[in-house]
Order: C-alpha cells, then sequence, then structure tokens
C-alpha cells in the first residue's frame, strides 16, 4: 500500500517541510538495536503514522483529542494485557504515552499547516485505514512489550532505553517534532 504522508524538518521558524510518497516499511535504514530496538522501532512506526492521522484531520473540523475512542483503545489493551501476560497498569501507561506523542505530532503538524498552507497535505488519507494500521501496531507493540519485560524490571532498564533512543539513525530517521513525540512515547518504558 502506498500513502501519501509529509515528513517535517526542525521545528518552530523556519520549519521546512518537503511532500513524499512513501510506502511503509520502505524505510531503508538499519533498525535500531539492543534489547529496546524492536520496541523503539514500532514505536516509530507508530509515530510516523501520526502523521497520517494529522493528514487525515486538517482542515476538517475533527478535533485532536478523540476521548471515547481513546478510552476503547486503553480498555483494549489492559485486556489485550492480561491476555499476554504484562502488567495491565503499566500497559496502560505505556499507550497512554503513545496516544500523547501521536497528538504532540498532530499538534506541531497542524500548526506547521496552519503557519504554512502551501505545505499542507495535498492528500487525505482515510481515518479508517489508519486506524487498521495502528491496531497492527498496538498488537507488535504489545509483543515487544511481552518481550523486553525482563529488561523493563532490571536495573538497567534506563540505561539500555537510552541507548536504544540514541543508537543508529534515530536523530537522522527523526526530525525535532518526532524525537520530542518520542521521548513522550517512551517516558513509562522503565518502571
Amino acid at each position: 500500500m502506498v500513502s501519501a504522508t509529509l515528513m517535517v524538518s526542525g521545528t518552530g521558524e523556519g520549519m521546512a517541510a518537503s511532500r513524499r510518497v512513501v510506502t511503509p516499511g520502505a524505510d531503508q535504514r538499519p533498525p535500531v538495536t539492543g534489547p529496546f530496538g524492536g520496541l523503539t522501532d514500532v514505536v516509530i512506526q507508530r509515530l510516523r503514522v501520526g502523521d497520517q492521522v494529522a493528514a487525515a484531520k486538517f482542515g476538517t473540523g475533527k478535533p485532536i483529542d478523540d476521548p471515547a475512542r481513546e478510552a476503547q483503545e486503553l480498555a483494549q489493551v489492559r485486556q489485550d494485557a492480561v491476555t499476554v501476560g504484562i502488567d495491565p497498569d503499566a500497559t496502560v501507561r505505556f499507550f497512554q504515552d503513545q496516544i500523547a506523542a501521536s497528538k504532540v505530532v498532530q499538534r506541531g503538524l497542524f500548526a506547521l499547516w496552519t503557519a504554512h498552507p502551501d505545505l499542507a497535505p495535498v492528500v487525505r488519507p482515510d481515518l479508517t485505514a489508519i486506524r487498521t494500521e495502528l491496531d497492527a501496531l498496538t498488537t507488535e507493540l504489545l509483543r515487544q512489550l511481552v518481550r523486553v519485560r525482563d529488561v523493563q524490571r532490571g536495573p538497567l532498564c534506563r540505561v539500555r532505553l537510552a541507548e536504544a533512543k540514541v543508537t543508529g539513525e534515530i536523530f537522522e530517521r527523526l526530525d525535532r517534532l518526532h524525537r520530542r513525540a518520542l521521548s513522550v512515547a517512551l517516558a513509562s518504558v522503565c518502571p
């Protein structure tokens, strides 16, 4: 599936953006390594979907905040966490961070597009299709949380997570807006 997305460089004044069409999974850079590498990679994929969510909502009057949808998603991940054997409260906190990070991206892009209408997306992605993609990423995030649960409990959790955030190409792969969102998204990984 080919989808339109907006890649943003920088934040604030002087922010530059370019439109390009990307294929999900087309990023050819090596993945982040280490115990949190897989989790971080999926979180980054979810952040990039936030660009599509923003493009789907921008100019439609649809709010960035969707408390009913968020409550549904959090209730479902709570159930799923119990099913896969991970702490449901910690899992809900982690997914609250994913939602908050997506809002960071959406608000940043809305501000950019409002200030620079010529940079606004020309294609409005289908929000239903995007939600299907988000659901698939939720499943993968749960799988990654199961995989890292022992590392999360360990004394080196924060060190390993910091390594995942700066290892490899994260700073090349993400602009300032998405780096800020990544910090929000990973805030509760380590207790």
